[in-house]
């Protein structure tokens, strides 16, 4: 570790010419984050210092965006355990400087012996506490695979063992933690203590402190067998034997087939148009790029820029259009291979204007009134964006579902799981944590991947990359996305400016508009009631990390100041 602050500290020292820092954190912080950075060659922005570090210290090695995600991704898992993982999956959108652009599903999988029934008690009932805590709640992880299936494809250093290292070194010699790090851990000790069948180094009755050197030696271990011996390393030895003894002493089902059989998935990327920008995102089992792209359909009939960044009319229509997107979400998303999603009609922009038909930009919407659009066809999460030097793009969100996903630790490696069986419809009809609703298209079937919210988004304007963008916060990030977006394609917001600007949620179900407080003023907020909204204040909404290609080609990249989020580069 004191390799990688001395690395770092040389690259601030000699990489000023070709990296200016515009904010940086205070200087009560552990580390020294930077949260808007214009970079002339490469960037990263993570959600945690050591994570972007380690991903800039590849690129400057000759790594492409890919050997850096790579890196980044092994990295968040040591340093930032509530949502960073090998214990889950995630979804890359990987764009290259040509414009060729790839999508890679590394979401989990339903395991071979999951029901969909599962998760009801005896009165046929959604039984919550099972697909959210403890080992029934975990899908086949699938990370590891991802990794290696974009590092045989894209990897441009060609040397595994050089991308994996920095999370042996990090787990072995340990990071500090950070402030809201320590709390969070400490908060979620009665979780840890209830969901695990062995003692480790998170459940016991010691208190984390801020700046506490947290050391993870279970977790270096497993880090050298993924080093050493790739997918095997993971899937295969003794790390694939201890995730099946745990799921043994913890009733769970995933077994040593389960593990063996998960593969990655290539996928092609959903894309739409929006003025004269092209979006890219992730097809279904994400079901954040189609009601991306489904949205701005609806909004590019609009002037928003007229009605002005949180005027009562621009957040009456972003909310009404959300609606109608999260009810359609709710019927017609699931996982492809399983059901046959109407994709191509749910985007195109004619349904778009369909669905604004009823529109009254005087008056909300009654969610119990605005059901799916017909069609012939049937919040821990974490984020990153990587540009390289030759102007390839990636973007990749990751998650265990909740904090410290299903809490579970495997014995003797240090590896947390997830607990995305929750992201399946337990029951139609029935709330996950998030508050979305479900239904035949997401039901638990074997080897199904679970919907997602996920939503990696890369967007190019005249066939340039032009802004690489996405954020955690379960069924917010999809607005998120949505959001920050818009405040650069139509309020000329800058990285820094669209990322840190304050943001709101409208989901169809509950009906009302959550909203960051400084979001809405008070006199917006009292002609949006008079509408018939309901406004609830919330605490922070997402963790958006965003980079933007500037004309002269250099790099604005920003990290959200709602985190520990940082930017890098050179």
């Amino acid at each position: 570790m004191k390799n990688l602050f001395y690395f770092a500290c040389l690259s601030l020292l000699f990489g000023l010419n070709s990296c200016k820092s515009i904010t940086q954190s205070s200087p009560e912080s552990i580390y020294p984050l930077n949260k808007s950075i214009q970079a002339k060659n490469a960037a990263v922005v993570t959600a945690h210092y050591v994570a972007s570090e380690v991903g800039k210290s590849i690129l400057e090695k000759g790594g492409n965006a890919v050997d850096a995600a790579i890196a980044v991704q092994f990295a968040l898992d040591v340093c930032f355990p509530v949502a960073g993982n090998i214990g889950g999956g995630g979804f890359m959108i990987y764009r290259e400087n040509g414009g060729a652009v790839y999508t890679l599903d590394y979401r989990e999988k339903a395991p071979l012996a999951a029901t969909a029934d599962m998760y009801l008690d005896e009165n046929g009932d959604a039984d919550l506490n099972k697909s959210q805590l403890g080992h029934l709640a975990v899908g086949v992880p699938g990370s590891v695979d991802g990794m290696v299936q974009a590092y045989k494809r894209f990897s441009k250093l060609k040397d595994w063992k050089t991308l994996v290292q920095p999370s042996v070194d990090i787990a072995k010699k340990g990071f500090k933690l950070t402030a809201s790090q320590a709390a969070y851990l400490n908060e979620t000790k009665p979780k840890f203590e209830k969901a695990n069948t062995r003692p480790n180094q998170f459940s016991d009755s010691k208190r984390f402190k801020t700046g506490e050197l947290l050391v993870q030696k279970d977790l270096a271990r497993v880090y050298e067998a993924i080093r050493d011996n790739g997918r095997e390393g993971f899937y295969g030895g003794w790390v694939a034997d201890s995730i099946v003894a745990e799921m043994k002493r913890g009733n769970g089902i995933i077994t040593l087939e389960d593990l063996e059989k998960y593969q990655a998935k290539w996928r092609e990327p959903v894309a739409g148009y929006y003025d004269d920008y092209k979006v890219y995102s992730m097809a279904p089992p994400s079901s954040g790029g189609v009601l991306l792209i489904q949205m701005l359909e609806m909004l590019e009939d609009y002037d928003l820029k007229d009605m002005g960044f949180h005027s009562t009319e621009s957040i009456h229509l972003i909310t009404e259009v959300e609606r109608r997107a999260f009810a359609d979400r709710a019927k017609h998303l699931g996982d492809t291979d399983f059901y046959p999603v109407p994709l191509k009609e749910m985007m195109d922009s004619l349904y778009a204007r369909k669905r604004m038909i009823d529109f009254d930009p005087k008056q909300a919407s009654l969610s119990s009134q605005i059901g799916a659009g017909e069609l012939k066809e049937s919040e821990q999460t974490t984020h990153f964006c990587i540009v390289d030097n030759e102007g390839n793009a990636v973007s990749i969100t990751t998650t265990l579902n909740g904090g410290y996903g299903s809490k579970v630790i495997v014995g003797g490696t240090g590896i947390f799981l997830n607990n995305e069986m929750d992201d399946f419809s337990a029951k139609p009809g029935t709330p996950n944590m998030f508050g979305l609703i479900g239904a035949e298209a997401n039901k638990i079937e074997p080897e199904k991947r679970m919907l997602s919210s996920m939503t990696p988004t890369i967007i190019e304007k005249n066939g340039e990359l032009v802004m690489v963008l996405g954020t955690p916060g379960g069924s917010t990030i999809i607005t998120s996305v949505l959001q920050v977006a818009l405040n650069y394609m139509e309020f000329g917001m800058d990285a820094n400016e669209a990322v840190q600007a304050s943001r709101f949620h409208h989901q169809w179900l509950p009906n009302v508009i959550t909203s960051e407080k400084s979001a809405i003023s008070p006199e917006v907020l009292k002609e949006l009631n008079s509408m018939g909204h309901e406004v609830v204040i919330r605490g922070k909404i997402g963790r958006m990390e965003a980079i933007i290609k500037m004309q002269d080609g250099s790099l604005d990249a920003a990290a959200d100041t709602r985190g520990d989020d940082h930017a890098s580069g050179y």
